[in-house]
């Protein structure tokens, strides 16, 4: 990967959690937009009083960047109530995607499409949250035979841990010691890429000795934040692990997993997790965060 220089790419915004992309040849981020406020800080992320997205792009990177404004916002989304968290965008059959969480009327996170007819939106959403899709951090993965795929997931206040059972249940607590830590879960797009083509499974992520990651491995297991990228023939998984914030990968053979535990690629930064995007632009390998 390239490094650039340590100073913000984005500075007139309270931006985080950048998905990026290469569409028409030019580079996309596709970020979320914090606004201050005075809500309390908590660790369900109450005070990330996050209303719209605003798309970024550029012709290369370390070149200026240009802000299109915004391209979706909450009293555009009928379903929603609050906090429009960390998005991801997809080219899907001549259209583009963005996935987005939010809180619906009820307070539970759902993922949400919403679309429009080049990169940098507009975007109209649809008017209910994508069937079968929970919790936050989506991301969208299309593969070279054309596939895509929709990972999400994310803890604490992501409440992830509270749909273990397959439906939401307030009282979930994630998992603690020796006990199979939670994954990502991934699922196929229809053709549309505007709905889940199957039910969602879990991505399981293998430590060295081929043994699914416990919950108290804070270096290694999933907390938020999956991204998933192809070179070559394998697949990479690349997640915040939260706690202890570091930015880990794991590497399989199949958009499904399982993924082997591969190493460590960012130490912690300021913030809380370090939410990232991996992309391929111009002939090098950058890392967003």
């Amino acid at each position: 990967m390239s490094a650039i220089n340590d100073e913000p790419i984005i500075t007139h915004l309270y931006t985080a959690d950048p998905s990026a992309h290469v569409f028409e040849g030019k580079l996309y981020l596709y970020p979320s937009h914090d606004r201050e406020s005075d809500i309390p800080s908590n660790d369900n992320g109450d005070q990330y009083d996050m209303a719209d997205y605003h798309v970024f792009s550029m012709d290369t990177v370390g070149g200026p960047i240009t802000d299109h404004g915004v391209a979706l916002s909450l009293d555009g989304v009928p379903w929603a109530s609050k906090q429009l968290w960390a998005p991801d965008t997809a080219y899907i059959n001549g259209t583009y995607n963005l996935y987005f969480p939010a809180r619906d009327n009820e307070g539970i996170f759902r993922i949400g499409v919403a679309t429009a007819t080049n990169p940098e939106g507009p975007f109209t959403a649809e008017p209910e949250p994508i069937a079968g899709a929970y919790s936050i951090d989506p991301c969208s993965f299309v593969d070279s035979d054309g596939q895509a795929y929709l990972y999400g997931g994310g803890l604490w206040g992501g409440q992830l841990q509270c749909w273990q059972n397959g439906t939401y249940d307030a009282a979930g607590r994630e998992p603690q010691g020796d006990t199979l830590a939670l994954g990502p879960w991934v699922a196929k797009l229809t053709p549309d890429g505007k709905a889940l083509a199957e039910a969602p499974r879990t991505v399981v992520i293998l430590g060295e000795n081929g043994a699914p990651l416990p919950a108290h491995d804070h270096d290694r297991r999933f907390f938020e934040g999956a991204w998933v990228h192809r070179r070559g023939n394998l697949f990479y998984l690349s997640y915040s692990t939260g706690d202890t914030h570091f930015l880990v990968y794991a590497v399989g053979q199949s958009p499904y997993g399982p993924f082997t535990y591969a190493g460590r690629i960012l130490e912690p930064v300021l913030g809380w997790t370090t939410h990232h995007s991996i992309v391929e632009f111009q002939g090098k390998w950058y890392l967003f965060h």
